[in-house]
């Protein structure tokens, strides 16, 4: 059984390898890319949004770092959800041919996106010193267990959706569409505070949103959420994870038929 499980175990992590270098494979900049596009995206926003809409001098004078860290989080969030989703279908003679377990498919697939974000966070830390903030212990041990949070979520939502869209096609142009409405809805481009505070709470529902608020809050300033809240978001979480596997393992097996 131990055996088994380390040969999954290198199976996913060759798998998500392959990925990740076949990725880029080709291009000029070759993996620059995995940091130039939320570089690129953060400049962009952050000119319109410290330059002309003055955020920065709005009561959130660490915006541009706070910014940053949204557009990282988010898009792996989106990347990870996406590739998850297609895993199966991109895998199809894996799927088809070969005996591999499917999951293993799935959370390969997955971790390539983590790995881009792993990259991203070396980049993020180079910001934190520019901007001169040294995040305490606690904050840094938060921003850790929400990335880790976060992870599991992604996970979840291809879980729930890698046999779905085998089937069902239209389902990758509907979840673009969703992460545009995602991103606006969930505190990245703008702070939370620029919000009435009764709409705080609503907001905050989205664990998306709240993943990503007190990730930036506790790493730039130290500003954390109740214990209380932190398990209701972990149990809550964990439950979509099981609940997306049990989903999963019931579609998977006619997944064959499709690809």
């Amino acid at each position: 059984m131990i055996k088994r499980h380390e040969n999954y175990k290198e199976l996913v992590l060759r798998l998500a390898k392959t990925d990740f270098k076949l990725r880029y494979y080709g291009s000029f900049l070759g993996y620059l890319w995995a940091v130039l596009k939320p570089l690129l995206m953060f400049i962009v926003l952050n000119f319109v949004f410290s330059s002309i809409f003055n955020f920065r001098n709005s009561g959130t004078p660490n915006y541009p770092l706070e910014l940053l860290t949204g557009i990282i989080m988010f898009q792996f969030f989106s990347e990870g959800t996406m590739n998850g989703m297609m895993s199966l279908l991109n895998k199809s003679q894996l799927v088809t041919k070969i005996y591999v377990p499917r999951w293993t498919i799935v959370i390969g697939s997955t971790l390539n996106s983590f790995f881009v974000y792993l990259v991203n966070l070396i980049v993020l830390g180079i910001f934190f010193v520019i901007y001169d903030i040294t995040p305490t212990l606690e904050g840094v041990l938060m921003f850790v267990l929400y990335s880790i949070l976060l992870y599991i979520l992604v996970v979840a939502f291809s879980f729930l959706t890698s046999t779905l869209f085998v089937r069902f096609r239209d389902l990758g142009t509907i979840w673009e569409v969703l992460l545009s409405v995602l991103m606006y809805a969930s505190p990245i481009i703008y702070p939370l505070s620029m919000l009435p505070d009764k709409y705080h709470s609503f907001v905050l529902m989205n664990p998306l949103a709240f993943i990503i608020h007190y990730s930036k809050q506790g790493a730039i300033n130290q500003i954390f959420t109740s214990f209380e809240k932190f398990a209701i978001l972990t149990v809550s979480v964990l439950l979509l994870t099981i609940f997306a596997y049990i989903i999963f393992k019931k579609y998977e097996r006619r997944v064959a038929e499709f690809v």
